[in-house]
């Protein structure tokens, strides 16, 4: 608990500024869903069929999940504050129109006549007695849309608009607890303290109540303009993959190494290339042979003071796999070298770019290169787990090794690719959830094994000595064996569009930090 309340002291500014932007995605999806859904409540009162239509859609939108509703919505609007509010928008109009309607349709009959009989029009009978009986049950449904736009806007983070969800998605890519509670606690401490003030509200007198409708609705405004409370800007407009930011051999790497300082936007790894194509963003992290640096004609900025040590990759297997399998070292070494960086950086185009399964492709590589044998049938003698984290390259190096092993074993494979972050992967081989998976030595080093200053500023950060240092303390520390290296390396690095490094003379990320700080 002690490492909990330190991380909270020494991140106290960026939760700060995390909260005041989940409170205005909030309340800004929740006024534009009030001003929306209380006039189609009304609309609809009156109207049972059309009451029917409305709520059978608002109701179909509520159970479409997040994540899907939001990758509906990023080829329409791309990333930020746009997709994020339209989801939040959607997911509270349901319980405002169903209150609205439900609270004037139990206005009692007699109520209404009596309003007739002395004279009131039907707009006054609207505004006078039908919302102010509503207003209890108005309430319930505001407290409900309330309670899951603060849920949800955790998600706005997956598209780099902000919020809590920051510290969430960082803390699941580095398996870092602290970091997940950071963004999971004030939250919930949010939808809690909103439903306890709104519930508070709601059990007013009536005349009461209709003054605290008023307060409130005057607040909305208010509590929306906290997402436009004015933030650091820099000259280029940074986005980088939750892992990079937070990872030692990441940003605070290169912060270190060469004093860069900028404010990113957070955004999902798979996001990034879109958003630099969109030109939402001018920089982003990324690996080195990734198939869409050649598809949007992106530019790695070289890494001139080698911030980023050597990035080999090579698989990593238990040693107590190896000792029930020992027909399994020599099966997956047949991959070793024939991996160079221009060939994987294709191979990684063909998924990227041209939307090839990573079944195809390792398929024709292994074939083009002699090792692809058809899986026999009939009975394997066990099963061994593969995993993979949760980018392209990886789900193709999954696979090579799936066909590869099930065509030259009598072994079966199952897969579970798509894990995650290192430390999830990692801890998955470890614990014995996974036989093996592929794992990059530079990664290794930094992030898993995190040896001293001293022992880095000793050990010679070329390939050969990376590997031998990550072979030796794997295998002596966790039981653990790196086979081969493939023969590539898939280093961190940053990106800029082609034409715009070349028109700001940006080449190096040297380059980068004299233009930024000369601005």
């Amino acid at each position: 608990m002690a490492d909990f309340f330190t991380f909270v002291r020494e991140q106290a500014d960026k939760l700060l500024e995390q909260t005041i932007t989940h409170i205005g995605l909030t309340f800004i999806s929740l006024l534009l869903a009030l001003l929306v859904g209380v006039p189609l409540g009304i609309l609809i009162a009156g109207r049972p069929r059309l009451a029917s239509g409305v709520l059978g859609v608002a109701g179909v939108l509520q159970t479409v999940p997040s994540v899907a509703l939001l990758g509906f919505l990023i080829p329409l609007l791309g990333i930020g504050v746009g997709p994020a509010l339209v989801a939040l928008f959607l997911y509270a109009l349901l319980p405002i129109i169903r209150n609205t309607y439900v609270g004037i349709q139990e206005v009692s009959p007699a109520v209404r006549d009596a309003a007739r009989g002395v004279g009131m029009t039907d707009r006054q009978i609207l505004v006078n007695v039908e919302l102010p009986l509503a207003l209890p049950v108005l309430f319930a449904g505001i407290r409900t849309a309330t309670v899951i736009n603060v849920g949800v806007a955790t998600l706005a983070a997956y598209v780099a608009a902000g919020g809590l969800g920051e510290f969430i998605f960082g803390g699941i890519a580095l398996s870092n607890v602290n970091m997940i509670l950071a963004g999971a606690i004030p939250a919930a401490l949010l939808a809690v303290g909103f439903d306890l003030g709104l519930a508070r509200m709601q059990r007013l007198p009536a005349r009461r109540l209709r003054v605290g409708a008023l307060v409130f609705a005057g607040l909305l405004p208010l509590l929306s303009g906290f997402y436009l409370l004015p933030s650091q800007s820099d000259r280029l407009v940074a986005g980088f993959a939750h892992e990079f930011y937070g990872r030692a051999d990441g940003y605070p790497g290169l912060r270190q190494t060469y004093g860069l300082q900028l404010t990113p936007r957070l955004i999902d790894q798979n996001l990034m290339y879109e958003a630099i194509h969109r030109k939402q963003v001018d920089i982003i992290s990324g690996y080195s042979t990734d198939g869409r640096i050649k598809a949007y004609d992106l530019v790695v900025l070289d890494d001139d003071r080698h911030a980023f040590p050597p990035y080999d990759a090579a698989p990593v297997v238990r040693q107590a796999t190896l000792k029930r399998h020992p027909e399994l070292e020599a099966v997956l070494n047949r991959l070793a070298g024939r991996l160079t960086d221009t060939v994987m950086t294709t191979l990684n185009y063909r998924a990227d770019y041209r939307h090839e399964s990573p079944e195809t492709i390792a398929r024709d590589f292994l074939k083009a290169n002699g090792l692809w044998n058809p899986a026999s049938p009939g009975n394997r003698t066990a099963t061994i787990v593969l995993g993979s984290k949760v980018f392209t390259e990886q789900y193709i190096l999954a696979e090579m090794y799936r066909q590869l092993i099930e065509g030259q074993t009598s072994l079966r494979v199952a897969t579970r690719t798509g894990l995650g972050g290192t430390q999830i992967c990692f801890d998955a081989l470890r614990t014995g959830a996974l036989d093996l998976y592929p794992e990059y030595t530079g990664t290794g080093l930094l992030v898993i094994l995190q040896p001293p200053a001293a022992t880095l500023r000793q050990l010679p950060m070329q390939s050969d000595s990376v590997y031998s240092f990550v072979k030796t303390a794997f295998s002596r520390q966790h039981g653990l064996s790196w086979l081969k290296p493939l023969g590539f390396g898939n280093s961190y690095c940053l990106m800029m569009r082609r034409e715009q490094a070349r028109m700001l003379g940006i080449r190096t990320i040297s380059d980068l930090v004299r233009y930024l700080q000369t601005g």
